[in-house]
């Protein structure tokens, strides 16, 4: 199958809201009931609970805004709630893949008949509330967009079969990357977070001002030929490089190179299957803990949120992003300035996932969206090959675990100067 079309840019709520929903069953057009059904580790969820989670969230948040709506399956509210602790308990997210009811064509339906009552609504109730719920709603709904491609990925990794979900894309070229260099980013005070156009998630607020120290960037992400070298060299053999639970995490899992690559290191598989390891494209499915490694390797260290951030800022989104439709990584463009700020790899920061100094979560149920993960986890930035186009932005703050390896994240690197 080739990637589904874009979503355009839309004034009005119910034509974003049928174009949005209607993407994601696109992307699920190459997939059957059992690619749906399966759920490969607990960190990821299956197709059909995707499916069934979002719909669940416009039922929960912007249908049950009217106090005489009334489920249809009152009872799946346990199966699809993810974390809303305060609106009622959840099943178990390691055993999704045990709900083989309700079914998939069950799911389907009940996401026809909540999209029919929130268009219905819309058409009828312009207030405020309303519009921003189902705005954050569709936000909410393009990161499960991500995470059904990155999740039936793994899934299909762990079919001895390697199938593929895309047609294969070119091949790699054999020229090699540019050189690598490194541009100076400003030094002294600036501002960073959401400035107040447009929709922003909690987490990217309020904006404020930070101090940044003299730095560099490096002009382009780090490539497979690039991560190979430190590989060959032994990286993961050397403990003086890794954080101390990253180096027993290697330990105990028997890592020696990234989630996807092959051991003989040629090749890693893909959307597309197996396919030739690419020398000058991205290196991806990076954990925290690998991509901080390879830049102690590399003499250099990963970049804060607030410089990739004020590097970023006033540059417009374009890049090897979802609505490209390669759903993988793909060498840089030739360029004398920062390539690659949006598309092909999340890259990894050296910032823990915290609030913003005077942050807020919004209030109510919708306050457990971004806020109570502020724990353990560090900030991503800049989107990827699997990130729709019209998600991300400067301000946009991802998070994960530093295990977490079966997203698109890579690294760009950084020195202080």
């Amino acid at each position: 199958m080739n990637a589904a079309q874009p979503v355009p840019a839309v004034v009005d709520a119910a034509t974003r809201f049928r174009r949005v929903r209607g993407h994601t069953l696109a992307l699920c057009a190459g997939l059957g009931a059992e690619d749906m059904q399966v759920q490969s580790m607990p960190d990821a969820s299956p197709g059909k609970w995707h499916l069934a989670h979002t719909t669940w969230f416009f039922e929960q948040f912007v249908l049950g805004l009217d106090p005489a709506w009334r489920p249809r399956h009152p009872e799946w509210h346990y199966l699809f709630n993810s974390y809303y602790q305060t609106v009622g308990p959840m099943h178990e997210r390691p055993r999704r893949g045990l709900l083989t009811r309700p079914t998939l064509d069950e799911v389907l339906d009940y996401r026809r008949r909540v999209d029919a009552a929130v268009e219905d609504r819309l058409s009828r109730d312009h207030a405020p509330e309303l519009a921003r719920r189902v705005a954050l709603g569709l936000q909410h709904e393009q990161q499960h967009q991500e995470l059904l491609l990155t999740d039936i990925k793994h899934a299909f990794w762990c079919n001895p079969l390697r199938p593929a979900l895309l047609d294969a894309p070119p091949a790699p070229s054999s020229a090699g990357a540019a050189p690598l260099h490194f541009l100076p980013g400003r030094e002294g005070i600036v501002e960073i977070g959401h400035a107040g156009d447009g929709f922003a998630f909690d987490n990217e607020t309020p904006r404020h001002r930070t101090l940044l120290q003299a730095h560099a960037l490096a002009d382009r992400l780090a490539t497979n030929a690039e991560y190979l070298e430190f590989v060959r060299d032994g990286g993961y053999r050397e403990p003086s490089l890794w954080l101390s639970d990253g180096w027993a995490l290697v330990q105990r899992e028997s890592w020696r190179h990234p989630l996807y690559w092959q051991d003989g290191l040629d090749s890693e598989f893909t959307l597309a299957g197996m396919q030739a390891l690419d020398p000058a494209a991205p290196v991806c499915h990076l954990s925290f803990f690998e991509a901080d490694a390879f830049a102690r390797w590399a003499g250099a260290r990963l970049p804060t949120e607030a410089e990739w951030e004020d590097a970023a800022a006033g540059v417009s989104v374009h890049g090897n992003l979802q609505y490209a439709g390669r759903l993988h990584p793909r060498p840089a463009e030739p360029g004398e300035s920062l390539r690659q700020l949006y598309g092909d790899v999340w890259e990894w920061t050296a910032s823990p996932y915290v609030g913003y100094p005077r942050f807020k979560p919004l209030p109510g149920a919708l306050g457990e969206y971004n806020g109570k993960f502020m724990n353990g986890q560090w900030v991503l930035r800049g989107g990827s090959c699997a990130t729709p186009d019209d998600h991300v932005r400067a301000s946009y703050r991802n998070f994960f675990p530093p295990h977490a390896r079966w997203q698109f994240a890579g690294v760009r690197l950084a020195r202080d100067r």
